[in-house]
């Protein structure tokens, strides 16, 4: 009985780490729905616009990287709580900054910096405290976990579509606050669900130097930065295809192509969240890779712009366990990994999401705008992948 209730207070402190993901989800595309907003109301030309996504995730980057150097002194409570509350005040100062700082684009700039550093923290530990809750299944856990930030995705764009279409896109600063509300939410959560340490009392985590020796590690670093990599070098095309290709309106090019891939790895990650103790990780990921290959292919390669559409939210589909099969892989891999490794792990993630698209856009221009031969030249990502879960596999089978 004592058992059962312990697991039931951490069901609680899963629970609010779901939200978590789903806060992450609203800082990282709640912003790019009101880029035409910004710049007609503000004046600021698009291209400078643009520059906030690069400037989020390269704060998020930053703070993957020195996080190893106060999460551990700090706790995990109080950053998780920080997170949160950062996350919320960027939010509300993306409605106040603006109007009152000169030029505007500082005052967005900034609101955004304040909540990347949030998404940035919940990066490095959401994932460690579900790894460190009580549970028989972790990697069911871990998938579950992470498809909230795919059903975020989904919700952030589907609710502000609606309430745009209800309101009018002149009401978003309402919308941002509404936003807000649910990391201001989750933060008081957070100050009352148990956290349970990554350490057994009196183990220590390796130390960065020590993680740092280890082949195995960099193994999984290189397979988490494919499992990025080969996550957004199709989701941020997706669209572009649809709308080139099928000749549609940015809304409908937007439902059909990002937003099919998100629901997809949704799904993928649903599925294995549910039935995960049914499955082996390393045979699913295996699989996995073959069909995130297989679509690679079919959008490059296929002369019909529906299969090429399709072959997009197959791969969707596909890449949905890497990122956090990965992260369970290593955990159960490297136990006394402890925050360094999630640190790096999530800092190895975040420069795959941009290294992905980038040799995608790379490889196209460089061909005169040839946007399929982008896509097969990212097929090196899922192969890399696959050979880093093989070799791990027999890595494991040679210590078992």
């Amino acid at each position: 009985m004592e058992v059962i209730s312990i697991r039931n207070a951490y069901n609680k402190t899963i629970a609010a780490c779901f939200v978590g993901y789903i806060v992450q989800a609203i800082v990282n595309n709640f912003v790019p729905l009101l880029f035409l907003t910004f710049q007609s109301t503000y004046g600021i030309p698009l291209s400078q616009i643009t520059l906030l996504v690069t400037f989020n995730f390269g704060i998020q980057l930053l703070v993957d990287l020195v996080s190893v150097g106060f999460v551990d002194r700090i706790g995990y409570r109080a950053s998780m709580v920080a997170a949160h509350i950062l996350s919320a005040a960027g939010l509300i100062l993306l409605t106040i900054l603006p109007e009152v700082l000169p030029g505007h684009f500082a005052g967005l700039l900034t609101a955004v910096m304040i909540y990347a550093v949030g998404g940035g923290l919940l990066e490095v530990l959401v994932s460690p405290v579900v790894e460190a809750c009580p549970s028989e299944h972790k990697e069911k856990a871990m998938s579950m976990l992470h498809s909230f930030y795919c059903w975020g995705h989904v919700g952030v764009v589907l609710c502000s579509t609606l309430f745009f279409g209800i309101f009018g896109i002149d009401s978003w600063k309402i919308l941002a606050w509404f936003w807000a509300l649910i990391p201001l939410g989750n933060a008081a959560a957070f100050l009352k669900v148990p956290i349970a340490p990554l350490m057994e009392e009196g183990e220590r985590g390796l130390s960065l130097k020590e993680l740092l020796s280890l082949k195995i590690f960099w193994i999984l670093l290189v397979m988490m930065l494919c499992a990025g990599a080969g996550e957004q070098a199709v989701s941020q095309w997706a669209s572009t295809f649809a709308e080139k290709g099928l000749r549609i309106s940015k809304t409908a090019g937007d439902l059909a192509g990002p937003m099919a891939f998100a629901v997809l790895m949704g799904l993928s990650r649903a599925f294995y969240g549910k039935y995960g103790e049914r499955i082996n990780l390393d045979r699913f990921m295996i699989y996995s890779s073959v069909l995130c290959i297989v679509s690679y292919l079919g959008i490059a390669l296929l002369p019909i712009p529906q299969l090429n559409l399709l072959a997009c939210a197959v791969c969707g589909l596909s890449v949905g366990i890497m990122w956090p099969g990965t992260f369970s892989r290593a955990a159960a891999t490297l136990p006394k990994g402890g925050t360094a490794m999630f640190a790096l792990l999530a800092l190895g993630g975040d420069l795959g999401c941009s290294a992905g698209p980038t040799l995608v856009g790379v490889v196209s221009n460089a061909l005169g705008d040839q946007l399929k031969m982008g896509i097969l030249a990212g097929v090196v990502f899922p192969v890399v992948l696959l050979a880093g879960i093989v070799t791990c596999r027999k890595i494991g089978r040679m210590n078992a």
